[in-house]
């Protein structure tokens, strides 16, 4: 039975975790194998082609056992079931989550303050779906009567970093007569850049932002339409060259785009879980309707899967649980995601927000401090380049880094030897953490005396790996959601608000106050001295 007015540290599953640690927190996992010649096999769960093997972890069935009991004392089924229903759990903006109705199928119903969310969400969807179709098939002509042919993403946050994934991500099944590129940086550079060998009338812009008043979105929207207008066209052109992703009406025709060009969304999808509502637009042209829906379906099956299968195998539920056992009793700091996956070298980018900016928080839902450590790093690189880079620190360095290994059976690009090349690179890391190399084996080696510990592998590394079938749309919506429930787990867990981002607002509000500044050098400066004087020497060297 859950009871979530015990703090965190004072329920008895966690008193039973610390003790627990106490016994196993030194046992190697070379013994946990000898011990178990079935824990390969048996340490792992499945679903719908994605395979999770948790049995390179520094855990037993004890503490699983103990894991999935603070789950339940921390109330996660009636959490998540209320995060389904559409209750208001982000407490502090009073709003509903519902990025799990973005991929509700019709038939389903998902009441917010007594509407039913879901026909509106599948309107947005069709007409997403009736643009791409004519941007895609040329019908959509630009002011000069060319079709278009590239298409520019501009958005930053959750409105940059799931398109620009996603587009990498399901670049094989892209439309290849189709440019795409993102801008989100304010620095002007990443506007220059993306539209340097561009021609104007050949280019649609998508302008991403909820209200229309995002300073970075804007700013690089205004650019973009300086820009547009400076080839020749007029201001009439505009509405054939951008559309909207907003529900600020009022702005969007200020702007000059036409309304009728307009996608909204709702108050209900947070920045960073939107890539699959009309955020996604970008995505749906370039990898065609049927494939975003393919999308949404992997999503909705991961969905359902968090939703409805015991703690025991809800791929999930386990991650966010051996995260919690990390990072509150290891006391490691970070978590590697790792996809053996080329197309996949986003992900870890786009996760980084996903991860950090839900779970970066030190207060409880109650506003109470916590006594406990929240939200680890996120970070990681594509094998194998990351072998070349930072894995001598994840083998040999002095800090434990728990690794998520991502993989594929087969290929989308075969070409020789290439993927088992790259696959066995998958086992052997996993493999070479866990068990590592003994000095014993070292000196077999016939290696000198002095250079031994060099060359010794401690191992006790724990690893997850995740292997997927194959890299379709479908795969990559599954994918998504398992991080996205991993992370809603942990959440709950730590009693914190995984869905608001207060910390992000402090800097923007001062940023406003120091552009007018920088602008004008007669302005007193009422900083502290290091800010004051940072912006005399910026003056004076513009």
């Amino acid at each position: 039975m859950s009871d979530t007015t015990i703090p965190l540290t004072q329920r008895p599953a966690w008193k039973a975790l610390q003790k627990h640690y106490a016994e196993i927190g030194k046992t190697h996992l070379r013994d946990l194998f000898e011990s178990d010649p079935t824990r390969g096999t048996r340490m792992s769960a499945e679903v719908d082609g994605i395979f999770l093997d948790f049995s390179k972890n520094r855990a037993n069935d004890e503490t699983l056992k103990l894991l999935i009991q603070l789950a339940k004392e921390s109330g996660l089924r009636a959490r998540a079931e209320a995060m389904f229903s559409g209750e208001k759990i982000n407490i502090t903006e009073n709003r509903a989550v519902l990025h799990v109705a973005l991929r509700a199928p019709k038939e389903e119903q998902i009441f917010v303050d007594g509407e039913d969310v879901v026909p509106e969400v599948h309107k947005v969807l069709d007409k997403m779906a009736a643009f791409s179709d004519r941007v895609r098939s040329g019908e959509w002509k630009g002011y000069t009567g060319k079709r278009i042919k590239n298409v520019i993403n501009v958005g930053i946050g959750g409105s940059d970093l799931g398109p620009v994934m996603a587009y990498e991500a399901l670049k094989h099944y892209s439309q290849r007569d189709l440019t795409f590129r993102f801008v989100s940086n304010v620095d002007g550079t990443d506007f220059a850049e993306a539209v340097i060998d561009l021609e104007a009338d050949e280019t649609l812009f998508l302008v991403a932002s909820k209200t229309f008043t995002t300073l970075e979105t804007m700013t690089n929207a205004h650019s973009a339409r300086d820009w547009f207008l400076k080839s020749g066209a007029d201001e009439a052109a505009i509405a054939k060259h951008f559309v909207a992703i907003s529900t600020n009406e009022k702005e969007v025709a200020k702007f000059g785009i036409d309304t009728a060009n307009m996608f909204g969304f709702w108050d209900w999808v947070g920045g960073r879980y939107s890539m699959d509502s009309a955020i996604g637009l970008s995505t749906m042209i370039a990898i065609g309707p049927d494939n975003f829906h393919a999308m949404l379906d992997g999503f909705h099956a991961m969905d359902v899967h968090y939703r409805t299968t015991p703690l025991e195998q809800n791929l999930p539920a386990l991650m966010g649980l051996l995260t919690i056992w990390y990072t509150e009793f290891f006391d490691a700091q970070t978590v590697a995601v790792l996809p053996y996956e080329q197309y996949l070298k986003r992900f870890p980018a786009y996760l980084q927000q996903l991860t950090m900016e839900s779970n970066g928080k030190h207060v409880t839902l109650e506003g109470e401090t916590v006594d406990y450590q929240t939200g680890p790093i996120y970070w990681g690189e594509p094998g194998t380049n990351g072998q070349h880079s930072f894995y001598q620190l994840i083998h040999q360095g002095t800090r434990l880094i728990p690794c998520d290994f991502i993989g594929f059976c087969k290929g989308l690009n075969p070409l020789g030897r290439h993927h088992d090349m790259l696959m066995a690179n998958v086992f052997a890391q996993g493999e070479a953490l866990a068990f590592g190399k003994t000095a014993e084996q070292v000196r077999a080696e016939g290696t000198p005396e002095w250079l031994v510990p060099h060359k010794v592998f401690e191992g006790n590394r724990p690893s997850n790996t995740i292997l997927v079938e194959e890299l379709t749309p479908k795969a990559l919506g599954q994918l998504i959601a398992l991080y996205e429930h991993s992370v809603f787990t942990q959440g709950v867990i730590w009693d914190i608000d995984s869905f608001d981002q207060w910390g992000v607002e402090l800097g923007k509000v001062l940023a406003q106050r120091i552009i007018p500044e920088l602008e004008d050098k007669s302005g007193e400066l009422k900083h502290d001295s290091s800010t004051n004087n940072l912006i005399i020497r910026y003056r004076n060297g513009r």
